[in-house]
């Protein structure tokens, strides 16, 4: 996290010395990152071995497997914003639908669990509407205060053109305004005003220590890819092996008619002849504990369940979610932290005039994470059909995975009671 006093002013120089760090971070640590989920590994880049060696590299991209897995279960199911006030929720539908907010809301997860961060930018479009956009932390990042609750000052995106001329832009809690960068930063256009109270951007964060998913289990992904790329080797190595043939002299000729009738006769007194493969010392057993520890080490620290196990598939019920716990707990941490994001989101687009929102409206905002058990919805029916008298209709529906919007689902049933009477009447009379 950058920090820097809050009577700091944004500068050339100041962007300079940020960027300078920004950049450095994005080689050492956000690029190792990117490169394993997109399964660019050590293995690929290590020394070649002399050309009579087998020299197999496969990586296998559990990194990939491991963020894929977990925002699967964490908002496969996508989030369900609802707010007892009829205005705030009809412009979040809109809002959510006019930005595609589902699958930014996925994208954002996926980034804070490749890199421990990701970033969301507001914007006004040309049409006037509201724009919501995710941005990786490779070309984004933020600059706070010092205080105890660190707020945010600055916010900085950059990008390349195809000119390979960097631009960007910066804003902070009133002002946007646009750099270009040929030899030394400098600012395209004059500050304008955003129109939002406070930085146009939320930081949305995998964990307070900013850690990615797989960060650190990255290690044993690349000794495990060590490990298989040399089981591969020796299998070529047994494929391959030399024949030893002691005693006599072969020809050349010889030679070639060994290799290509694959029979070997050799004439008079055999004794003190030798023919057999040369085999090298059989280190199977132990390659096999390695790897099979190294892949429930990889598993068991990044707490993501491993659901393509042969042995998974037979468990359902609770015992499905005691295999899945770990899991669960992972993805209760990651509701809380984006919870706070969004909560931060709606705070800002609400203040914007443009949202014709009441400034404090998005404390009505609730959000509701589903985790994507696989569902039975006949035992969610029972359930639903037991909590009936006990609880709100509105309650009693949500526990129900194929309902979206359990406010408006109330709505329209209770709808459907009052108009049945009327059809029933209007049926009697004819």
């Amino acid at each position: 996290m950058f920090r820097v006093s809050s009577d700091t002013v944004m500068t050339p120089e100041f962007l300079n010395k940020y960027m300078t760090k920004h950049k450095s971070e994005v080689l050492n640590r956000y690029m190792p990152l990117h490169d394993a989920y997109h399964n660019q590994y050590e293995i690929l880049s290590q020394a070649k071995k002399p050309e009579w060696k087998p020299d197999n590299r496969i990586p296998v991209n559990f990194a990939k497997y491991i963020v894929d897995t977990m925002n699967g279960f964490f908002i496969g199911i996508p989030i369900k914003v609802t707010s007892d006030d009829t205005t705030v929720s009809d412009y979040i539908n809109f809002l959510d639908q006019y930005n595609d907010q589902d699958d930014n809301n996925a994208e954002l997860s996926k980034l804070s669990s490749i890199y421990g961060s990701a970033y969301e930018m507001y914007y006004i479009d040309s049409d006037g509407q509201m724009c919501i956009t995710y941005l990786s932390p490779m070309d984004s990042f933020m600059i706070y205060d010092e205080s105890i609750d660190p707020r945010p000052m600055f916010f900085i995106r950059h990008y390349v053109d195809a000119d390979n001329v960097e631009h960007g832009s910066w804003s902070d809690g009133r002002y946007v305004q646009h750099f270009v960068n040929r030899g030394s930063y400098k600012w395209e256009d004059e500050p304008k005003l955003h129109g939002f109270n406070g930085v146009p951007a939320v930081e949305y964060v995998e964990n307070e220590e900013r850690i990615g998913i797989f960060e650190s289990v990255l290690p044993i992904i690349n000794e495990y890819n060590k490990a298989i790329s040399e089981k591969a080797n020796d299998v070529d190595y047994f494929a391959d092996a030399y024949l030893k043939v002691l005693g006599p002299f072969l020809k050349d000729d010889d030679l070639k008619q060994l290799r290509s009738n694959r029979i070997i006769n050799l004439e008079g007194d055999t004794a003190g002849i030798t023919v057999d493969f040369l085999q090298k010392p059989n280190a199977d057993t132990t390659q096999e504990n390695l790897i099979n520890r190294l892949e429930r080490l990889i598993f068991q620290i990044s707490m993501v369940a491993n659901i393509s196990d042969e042995n998974f598939g037979t468990s359902s019920g609770i015992a499905l979610k005691y295999k899945l716990k770990t899991m669960s707990d992972h993805a209760k941490t990651k509701e809380r932290k984006f919870t706070s994001g969004m909560n931060r989101r709606y705070k800002l687009i609400f203040s914007n005039p443009a949202s014709s929102m009441k400034k404090d409206s998005w404390v009505t905002i609730t959000y509701k994470f589903t985790e994507n058990f696989p569902a039975n919805v006949q035992e969610e029916a029972q359930t639903a059909q037991t909590l009936e008298g006990i609880v709100t209709k509105e309650t009693q529906l949500s526990v129900l995975s194929i309902v979206n919007d359990a406010k408006r689902e109330a709505e329209a049933v209770d709808a459907e009671t009052a108009q049945a009477p009327m059809i029933g009447a209007v049926n009697e009379e004819q």
